[in-house]
């Protein structure tokens, strides 16, 4: 019989790396929002997925930048001890952008005891030949254990993927149960399903501003349907008028895509009540942080 294996995998690049997406693929199921908003994800986010040889437990984190507040500073922070704490760090490299100072930052910061995969992203994107010549560079790079290329939403090489992780976590028996596929609390999956409604359908000015909270959670005056009740921060006034739109047209239209996606999530019909509020520079201002969990 082949020894169990099971371990942690954190999932490391800049932003916009398609960590996220990968994630997702992963496990199987939507468990990290994505975006191509930079900087969607602001959680160490765990997808559990369970095979017959193994269970890996992967840590998708936000991507490491230039902090430019305090949120960003925590962020990096929270990435530095994430991957302190696993077995295997996986790296992500888009297959259609270049390697620049970022990734070469970030690769420096996690070589070390821990071992390394290199995984380049989104390999569909661009030509054989081109593909060929990255993953040469990408090489040259790290001692890594592997190099892999792959394409999460083509699912090209994403099982083959999760064989090498397997083969390089230690042994040991699972670590959760089999019908775990996330940590992830259901208020807080509430809360990114709307903000990332809310990313897809904003301008670039708003995307770092937002916020969101749940309220709470009640059964409507049928005595059946769950209401969500949810909140958006932004940093400013004057933001307001651009995440309502012209007679509160867009905040209609976040939320029946956020409605949408919660009740694929659930399996059920929701209603889902949104309304604004203001937290001035809550990215910079280090009680506002604590609030929301940073």
């Amino acid at each position: 019989m082949t020894d169990f294996r099971s371990g942690f995998v954190a999932l490391v690049g800049r932003p916009n790396t398609g960590k996220s997406t990968l994630l997702n693929a992963l496990v199987g199921e939507k468990i990290a929002i994505t975006s191509t908003r930079p900087q969607t994800t602001r959680r160490a986010i765990r997808g559990i997925v369970h095979r017959p040889e193994g269970q890996v437990i992967l840590v998708d984190t936000p991507g490491i930048h230039k902090p430019k507040t305090l949120l960003g500073q925590r962020l990096n922070a929270l990435v530095a001890q994430t991957y302190a704490d696993v077995d295997l760090i996986l790296c992500c490299l888009p297959a259609d952008e270049e390697i620049g100072p970022g990734d070469k930052r970030i690769i420096n910061d996690i070589s070390g005891s821990i071992p390394l995969i290199a995984v380049v992203t989104k390999s569909d994107r661009v030509a054989p030949a081109t593909l060929m010549e990255k993953l040469g560079s990408v090489g040259a790079l790290a001692p890594w254990q592997e190099i892999i290329p792959v394409s999460a939403k083509k699912d090209f090489q994403i099982e083959k993927l999760l064989g090498l992780l397997i083969a390089h976590l230690p042994e040991g028996p699972a670590l959760y149960p089999e019908d775990y596929i996330s940590e992830e609390s259901e208020l807080d999956t509430y809360s990114e399903l709307i903000r990332e409604a809310a990313l897809e359908l904003l301008s670039d000015e708003l995307p770092h501003s937002l916020m969101v909270t749940i309220e709470e959670v009640a059964l409507g005056d049928d005595g059946k349907t769950p209401v969500i009740y949810g909140k958006i921060f932004l940093e400013r006034d004057s933001q307001k008028k651009i995440l309502l739109g012209k007679s509160g047209e867009r905040i209609k239209e976040i939320g029946t895509k956020a409605r949408a996606a919660i009740e694929k999530h659930r399996g059920e019909k929701v209603f889902l009540k949104l309304h604004v509020g203001v937290e001035s520079e809550w990215q910079r201002n280090p009680r506002s942080l604590e609030k929301f969990g940073f």
